[in-house]
C-alpha cells in the first residue's frame, strides 16, 4: 500500500514537472512579456491600446482592460492616423514604480518611436491603478537613420546603469544609455550597436533581426533575438536566437564564438511540428525557475499566435536550452 501511494506521488509530481516544462495556451498573442505581482501575473502583448491579461499560474488567462484607451496623443506625429495598435511592450518594476515600453510604428518603415508609461501597480482594481504616458524616449527617422526604433527591453547592469536595447531588421539591434529615471537617453549620448545581420558573413545578406531581450544569469548577459519572417501564420519562418557577454554593452558572442555584431547566433529555437515559427521572447525567474516566453504558429490552427511558455535550462557551459 505505501509503495502504491509512493508510485501515485511520482507520478503526480512527473506530472507538474512536464507542465511545467512547457505551458502552451490557446490565448492568442504576439511579443507577450510577463511580470508578476504579488501572487498574480501579467501579461502584456501587442494589440489595441496594449493587450493585457492576468493569471495566476501561467496556465490559465484572463482578459484585463486595455492599457490605452485612446491611442497616445503623440502618436500621429509618428506614424500618420495611428490605430491605437501599439507593439512590443516591455514590463519592469523598478523604484517602486512600473515602468512599460512600447512601440508606436508604420509596418516596414523605420517611421517609428518608443514610448514609456508608468504605473503604481498593475492590478486594475486597486484605486491607485493609473497608466501615466511619459511619451517618447527614443525615435527613428527614415533617410536619417538605419536603425529602428521599436521592440525595446530595458536592462539594469551590475552599476545600476539603465541601458535601452531595441531595433528590427536595417542595420541591427542598437543599445543606448538611460537617465535614472528610465525616461530619457542619457547625456551624453553613449550608443552601441550590439547585434546585426545585414551585409555580415555570417548573415547570407539577411537583415532580418529584430527584438531584442536581455537576461542577467551565471555571471553572464544572455542576448536574445528573433531571426527571420514573423506574423505570416504558416508561412513564417521566425526563430529565436542567442548570444552572451560578459559587459551589457557587449560584444555578444554565439556558443562558436562568432561575434553577433558580424551576424553570429545559436540558435535555441525554431519550427518543428508543432509550430510553423517561434520567436519574440522574453525571459525571467519566477520563484526560483527560469522561463522562455514567446509566440508561436501553431500548426494545429493554421498558423494562429499562440502563447508559448518554457522552462529554460542551463548545460554545463552556461548556455541555454529547452
Amino acid at each position: 500500500m505505501k509503495s502504491n501511494k509512493k508510485i501515485q506521488h511520482l507520478f503526480l509530481s512527473l506530472v507538474v514537472l512536464v507542465g511545467f516544462s512547457s505551458l502552451a495556451q490557446d490565448i492568442s498573442v504576439h511579443d507577450p512579456v510577463i511580470i508578476k505581482q504579488k501572487d498574480t501575473y501579467y501579461l502584456y502583448c501587442t494589440g489595441r491600446g496594449i493587450s493585457v491579461f492576468s493569471s495566476k499560474d501561467l496556465k490559465n488567462w484572463k482578459k484585463e482592460p486595455a492599457i490605452f484607451k485612446e491611442k497616445p496623443v503623440w502618436a500621429d506625429s509618428v506614424a500618420a492616423d495611428f490605430k491605437n495598435h501599439i507593439w512590443a511592450p516591455d514590463i519592469s518594476f523598478h523604484n517602486n514604480t512600473y515602468y512599460l515600453y512600447y512601440s508606436v510604428s508604420a509596418f516596414g518603415k523605420n517611421t517609428s518611436a518608443i514610448g514609456v508609461v508608468t504605473n503604481v501597480t498593475l492590478n486594475a482594481n486597486d484605486p491607485n491603478y493609473e497608466w501615466v504616458d511619459h511619451g517618447i524616449v527614443v525615435q527613428s527617422y527614415p533617410n536619417r537613420d538605419e536603425w529602428n526604433a521599436i521592440d525595446s527591453n530595458l536592462i539594469i547592469d551590475e552599476n545600476n546603469t539603465p541601458w535601452l536595447s531595441f531595433g528590427s531588421f536595417w542595420d541591427g539591434i542598437k543599445m543606448v544609455k538611460l537617465n535614472s529615471d528610465l525616461l530619457s537617453i542619457a547625456q551624453p549620448e553613449e550608443w552601441y550597436a550590439i547585434a546585426k545581420r545585414k551585409n555580415t558573413p555570417l548573415s547570407g545578406g539577411s537583415s532580418a533581426i529584430e527584438a531584442p531581450f536581455i537576461f542577467k544569469k551565471n555571471g553572464f548577459y544572455y542576448l536574445f533575438t528573433s531571426w527571420d519572417l514573423c506574423c505570416k501564420g504558416k508561412d513564417s519562418t521566425y526563430k529565436i536566437a542567442v548570444g552572451r557577454a560578459t559587459s551589457v554593452t557587449g560584444p555578444y558572442v554565439d556558443r562558436d564564438g562568432n561575434l553577433l555584431s558580424q551576424g553570429g547566433g545559436t540558435i535555441l529555437a525554431k519550427g518543428d511540428e508543432n509550430f510553423f515559427g517561434v520567436g519574440h521572447n522574453s525571459a525571467y525567474t519566477f520563484d526560483g525557475v527560469d522561463y522562455l516566453v514567446y509566440h508561436g504558429y501553431d500548426a494545429k490552427q493554421n498558423g494562429k499566435s499562440v502563447l508559448v511558455i518554457k522552462e529554460l535550462k542551463w548545460d554545463a557551459d552556461f548556455w541555454p536550452y529547452l
